[in-house]
């Protein structure tokens, strides 16, 4: 089988189902397994895929997405192509289990799909204890400050890590706060998972620095916490990661108080 990804959490899904030999090529943003895409053809970043570079690859089956907005014109540009495409949109953690079992199918190795699923619900374990429960708001970008919404499987890592989104009650995938916003809600602590930017270039000093924000807490007691973007905005099974960074907040924070 002949398979296209154009987006990062569906190329780490076909590896981790033992898949990879099933890629001819990959989006611009893939970098992971690095061993694996290093050596494939690129067909442009996300919101800028090249369909004419995907149809040159004669795919059997092209993993698209619907979880960034814009991802709609990728999909509608598939089907005006006459490619046969699978383009998950998950909004929860369910959902991402759902879909890595609903690709492990179409590549026909359903039972790996399963075991992934069940390897990944075995280490995702609700946080147990009546230790109140920290509100970390996770930010995907600084200016302005982006931070996913209740329609995000973030929550549900929050929520298994024993913590919460202080911004779940927005029924979106993401959305803006202004910083008067962000002092409002007076978070815990901050999380860094800033998209498309190397974790190494997170720079906390934003966060510490910012007018607006210098009598909270988190500020004066230095909590904001770098995650890798990798781990926590790619709906794949590197998730696991993601969630155990947040726990390892969870338990910093739990023992401060």
């Amino acid at each position: 089988m002949r398979v296209v990804a154009l987006n990062c959490s569906n190329t780490e899904i076909v590896c981790a189902l033992g898949c990879a030999e099933f890629l001819v090529g990959v989006d611009d943003h893939s970098d992971f397994p690095a061993e694996v895409v290093g050596r494939l053809p690129k067909v442009g970043p996300d919101l800028g895929i090249d369909i004419d570079k995907v149809v040159a690859l004669k795919p059997d089956l092209v993993l698209a997405s619907l979880t960034v907005p814009g991802h709609e014109q990728i999909v509608a540009a598939l089907e005006q192509s006459d490619l046969n495409y699978f383009a998950p949109e998950p909004v929860s953690l369910q959902n991402v289990y759902q879909d890595i079992r609903d690709i492990a199918a179409l590549l026909a190795v359903p039972q790996r799909g399963h075991e992934i699923v069940d390897h990944m619900r075995a280490h995702i374990q609700n946080a147990a204890g009546r230790i109140r429960r920290p509100a970390l708001l996770v930010q995907w970008w600084p200016k302005p400050v982006i931070a996913p919404g209740r329609l995000s499987w973030v929550n549900d890592l929050l929520q298994a890590a024993g913590a919460y989104n202080p911004v779940a009650n927005r029924a979106v995938k993401s959305t803006p706060l202004s910083d008067e916003e962000v002092a409002t809600i007076n978070a815990d602590a901050i999380i860094l998972s800033w998209c498309g930017v190397k974790s190494n270039k997170y720079r906390p000093d934003i966060i510490y620095r910012k007018q607006a924000w210098q009598h909270l807490d988190l500020v004066k007691k230095k909590q904001v916490y770098c995650i890798p973007e990798a781990y926590l905005g790619r709906p794949s099974p590197r998730l696991l990661y993601g969630y155990s960074s947040l726990r390892r907040v969870v338990i910093t924070l739990q023992q401060e108080t």
